[in-house]
């Protein structure tokens, strides 16, 4: 008889399934091979798993799925304490605009779904942080923010050579960004005059 075989090595018991997961994976099919690619069938595979075993974390199938994609890079918090209104806003606007270019994949969802669960709640937060800052009218204004963070990373991925050739360096983009921006809070300082609303009288959308 031979010598001894050895062991054989244990096997890597398989990573449980969760919704965040699902997420990651999504994402990653969507900004890799755009979304039209993304199915419930590739999304299983590249999981490892049935896709119906996707329902049961995401109950409402596809659309609930882009909902949850929407919501994902919506979502968006920052950190700035202290300070006047404006660098509140410019430190959301940059947040914003580096959430939206992570995954350029789900730029359409983000702009043409409406915020829900966490993504609103993040907006009814810093709507509010906004007004105690001394923005008046802190939620037609951040809408305003929005449209522009929105509008501008729209052209950002055009430019940036995302589905093709790149006409402009980050650099660049940064500094139109910037400039951007700029003009929109100066707009909103001269502009909105106290008592125009009330903080938070309304989520932006």
């Amino acid at each position: 008889m031979g010598g001894r075989l050895g062991a054989m090595p244990a096997k890597r018991p398989p990573i449980p399934l969760s919704r965040e997961r699902i997420i990651e994976a999504a994402l990653h099919i969507a900004d890799g091979q755009g979304l039209r690619r993304l199915t419930m069938r590739r999304l299983g595979d590249a999981l490892q798993v049935e896709a119906m075993a996707i329902y049961h974390h995401i109950p409402g199938g596809k659309e609930a799925l882009l909902d949850a994609l929407a919501e994902h890079v919506t979502t968006v918090t920052v950190d700035a304490e202290g300070g006047d209104w404006r660098e509140l806003a410019r430190a959301w606007a940059r947040a914003c605009r580096a959430a939206l270019l992570a995954h350029p994949g789900v730029l359409a969802l983000a702009m043409t779904r409406p915020p829900r669960g966490r993504a609103a709640a993040a907006l009814r937060e810093h709507v509010d942080r906004l007004g105690d800052a001394g923005l008046p009218a802190p939620a037609e204004a951040l809408r305003t923010i929005r449209a522009y963070v929105m509008g501008s990373v729209a052209i950002e991925v055009q430019r940036s050579g995302w589905n093709g050739e790149a006409v402009e360096s980050s650099d660049e983009a940064v500094a139109a960004f910037e400039r951007g921006l700029d003009a929109v809070i100066a707009g909103l300082a001269a502009g909105l005059a106290p008592g125009a609303a009330s903080p938070g009288a309304a989520t932006p959308v």
